[in-house]
Formats: C-alpha cells, sequence, structure tokens
C-alpha cells in the first residue's frame, strides 16, 4: 500500500527507515522530509496545515495510510479531516489529541479516574498563582498550557525561580484564555513508556530515557532531547505492568467512554516515585529521540502494527523485540538550545555508518550544492545498537568521532545511569 508520512525531523526519519522496510509498503511518500528521509522515501512539498490539499495529495496517489509524526497536526485535527475523507490515519484525532495539547485537560482527566499523578491547580490570573506558589512553597512544577515545543514547563526550585517562572508561562499563553498548571514537584528518575492503542485496546511496547539537559551530567538548560536509550533498566517488567494498569489502560477506557477514543501510539512520560509511577505528562506521537532507539530494536513489521491500531485489531497482536540495547546521541548545532548559527557543512556520515549496528537520523539537515548543510538545533541522530548498552554507546560515539561536522557538539554521556547501575 502507498503511505504518507508526516514530519521533518529524526523522529520521521526513523519511521521512513522502518516503514521502508515492511514488505507491505508500496510507494513511500514524505511531506517535507528531509536529506535523510529521501534515502527511504519520496519527499513531497504540502503544506501539511492545508488539510484539504493533504486529502487531495492523498487521493491522486493513492495513499491507503497517513502516518502522522508531530503532535501539531494531530492537535489542528488533521486526522478528523482525512478520516473523514475516508483515509485512514495513524494518529489520534483532535479530542484526543488535547492529552498532550492541554495539560489541564489531562490533569482533569487523571483527576476523574484515579491515575497516579502530582497534585495540581490551574490559574487565569498570574498574582492568584504567585500568592498559591507563597503558600505552597518551592520546588515546584510550572506549566503553560497550549503547546510550546516542549519550552512551556518550569522547574522552580527556589521561589524566587516560582515567581520568575510564573510570569514566564504566564507570558506564553497571553490573552489566550488557557490556564496556567501549577503542579506538585515530584521525586524520582523519570521513564517513558510507549503503548499502541486502537480505542479501548492497549498494546504496550516498550521503555527508553532521555536526557534533556544539554551537558554532561544533566547540567545547564533544558532541550528537546539530547540522546536516548533502550530498554531502561529502571522500567522493571513490574513497574511496565503497573503503568499499564494503572495509568494507560484507564486513561484509554475514559477517552472511549466519553466518545473521543484514542487510536495511535501513546507515550507516557512517567516519573517513578516512592509510591510506583506516576504520570508527569502524555504526548500523543513516538517520542524524539526516543523512537530512533525503538525503530532499530522492533522485530515486527511496523506497518502492521500501525494498522492494527487504526483497524480495531490490537487484540490480535503481539510485538517482538531484538535481544539487543540502543542508544542515540544527538549532534546539535553548537549554541543550542539558545542561538545557533546555521549553514555549516558536514561530512562523514558514510564513515559513521559503516560502523556495526550504527544509523544516523538526519533532524535538521539539508542539501545545497551537494554539501550537507545543517539547518537546525538538533542535527543529527547518530544511534547505534549493541549486545549490552556499553556496546551500544562504544559504537556510537566511534560512530560520532567519523563524522567532520565543527559547527555541532554533543554529549559524551548519554546512557549514564543505566551504565552506573
Amino acid at each position: 500500500m502507498n503511505v504518507l508520512l508526516i514530519g521533518s525531523g529524526g523522529r520521521e526519519h526513523a519511521l521512513a527507515w522502518k516503514l521502508a522496510a515492511s514488505p507491505l509498503t508500496g510507494k513511500l511518500y514524505a511531506a517535507p522530509g528531509n536529506p535523510g528521509i529521501a534515502q527511504e522515501a519520496t519527499l513531497v512539498d504540502l503544506t501539511i496545515s492545508d488539510h484539504r490539499a493533504v486529502e487531495n495529495f492523498c487521493k491522486s496517489h493513492e495513499v491507503a495510510l497517513v502516518v502522522v509524526g508531530p503532535e501539531a497536526p494531530l492537535v489542528a485535527g488533521l486526522a478528523d479531516h482525512l478520516e473523514g475523507a475516508g483515509i485512514k490515519v495513524f494518529g489520534p484525532r483532535a479530542a484526543a489529541a488535547q492529552l498532550e495539547g492541554s495539560k489541564s485537560f489531562t490533569k482533569h482527566i487523571c483527576a476523574a479516574n484515579n491515575i497516579p499523578t502530582g497534585k495540581f491547580a490551574e490559574f487565569h490570573n498570574r498574582e492568584a498563582a504567585k500568592k498559591y506558589v507563597q503558600q505552597t512553597g518551592a520546588p515546584i512544577v510550572l506549566k503553560a498550557d497550549g503547546l510550546h515545543a516542549g519550552k512551556g514547563v518550569v522547574v522552580a526550585m527556589t521561589l524566587a525561580e516560582a515567581m520568575a517562572g510564573i510570569d514566564q508561562v504566564f507570558d506564553m499563553t497571553g490573552k489566550s484564555g488557557v490556564p496556567v498548571v501549577i503542579e506538585e514537584f515530584l521525586e524520582g528518575e523519570e521513564a517513558s513508556f510507549f503503548c499502541l492503542v486502537d480505542g479501548e485496546t492497549v498494546l504496550p511496547l516498550a521503555s527508553a530515557q532521555d536526557h534533556k539537559r544539554v551537558f554532561d551530567g544533566d547540567k545547564g538548560p533544558n532541550t528537546g532531547g539530547m540522546g536516548a536509550y533502550s530498554p531502561t533498566p529502571v522500567m522493571t517488567k513490574e513497574l511496565e505492568q503497573r503503568a499499564l494498569e494503572e495509568i494507560v489502560k484507564p486513561t484509554a477506557r475514559a477517552l472511549a467512554k466519553a466518545g473521543t477514543p484514542y487510536r495511535g501510539v501513546l507515550y507516557a512520560g512517567l516519573i517513578l516515585t516512592r509510591e510506583g509511577p506516576k504520570v508527569i505528562e502524555y504526548n500523543v506521537r513516538f517520542g524524539d529521540p526516543e523512537c530512533q532507539v525503538l525503530m532499530p530494536r522492533l522485530k515486527d513489521d511496523l506497518l502492521t502494527l500501525l494498522l492494527a491500531a487504526c483497524d480495531g485489531t490490537l487484540g490480535k497482536m503481539s510485538v517482538r523485540w531484538h535481544d539487543l540495547s540502543a542508544i542515540t546521541v544527538v549532534l546539535a548545532s553548537k549554541g543550542y538550545p539558545g542561538e545557533y548559527q546555521p549553514g555549516s557543512e558536514i561530512r562523514g556520515i558514510e564513515r559513521a555508518e559503516a560502523i556495526e549496528g550504527v544509523t544516523v537520523f538526519h533532524a535538521g539537515t539539508k542539501l545545497q550544492g551537494g554539501k550537507l548543510l545543517a539547518t537546525g538545533g538538533r542535527v543529527m541522530n547518530v544511534t547505534a545498537t549493541g549486545k549490552t548498552l556499553k556496546e551500544a554507546q562504544s559504537r556510537a560515539y566511534q560512530a560520532v568521532d567519523a563524522i567532520d561536522w565543527p559547527g555541532g557538539f554533543c554529549r559524551r554521556d548519554i546512557g549514564w545511569r543505566a551504565l552506573a547501575r
């Protein structure tokens, strides 16, 4: 069947790489794609926000399935429009995509269904929010409702940070009328847990951990993710089962009961507290860079699994994984997550991919005049598999060192938590 993949980042390159390997895939299209995705798919010049244009392309090119990589098109209702036109979509409709699009929506779902999460309050007025925080104290977590590309959360460790953070998140929401959510700070290690959902049936996939801080030792500002690994030893089988039964399944049931069933991949961002796993946030798509370590480990056919989620047949499916660890190291432009200079040339990807178990996924690159240039903050994901996490890490950094890119940098300690156990 012909497939259209929506997106242009490292996550979408990993999905394209896996979809292109499926015997079910006929023609694979990607919009807008990137030079790495172009090695797997035919790139299409489509305005994704123009739902009618996407529909027309699917009909004229006999596309049987649209796979939506990022969250914004889902929150904007792309799945609603395409399904209304009779086109199958992997990804939730807008009402269910509020799990990522609205922090307030998620907290209320959790509260109404006894799903473990931090205590919270929400405010439309910054003075009332400041008064609440002065009474509650720090550390505390502040969240601007809506999509803010991973930049809408402030973890304030002191009252002074909290006061400044309240101004920051209220400035993000502006006069939109959406609330600011203030949450209890939870102690514990974070982990990502991925499941496929077809309404009420939940099929667990795998766990991963990413590294959000920009510098080694988890120092510096938060980023979109500087690397990840899978599986993560902290997420034991017992904890996975608890997360499934106490968190993901009740969420799927609640959405189905509300008449807004969830279909797609559900990414639970968890914190593993002394009482057990609790939800920090939900994402309605594969993680980035977590997808880049899940796809090389997946033994089964990705397209078959995505179709089962669309068709409501997950109950008949199981998932097998290669007995390997995977790690991805993000190569970012110098200056990221602050200001950076795009346009520097990257060489040596072929040398990197000649190393056993290594695949380089493109995130922010373009081809110009026969040269590969950096265009974004997070530019490439150097991914490696190995029999152990240590072997995977060693291969990944060997590949990093084979790439000639003076304009970039990376963390040198991805996977340290698991390796320190």
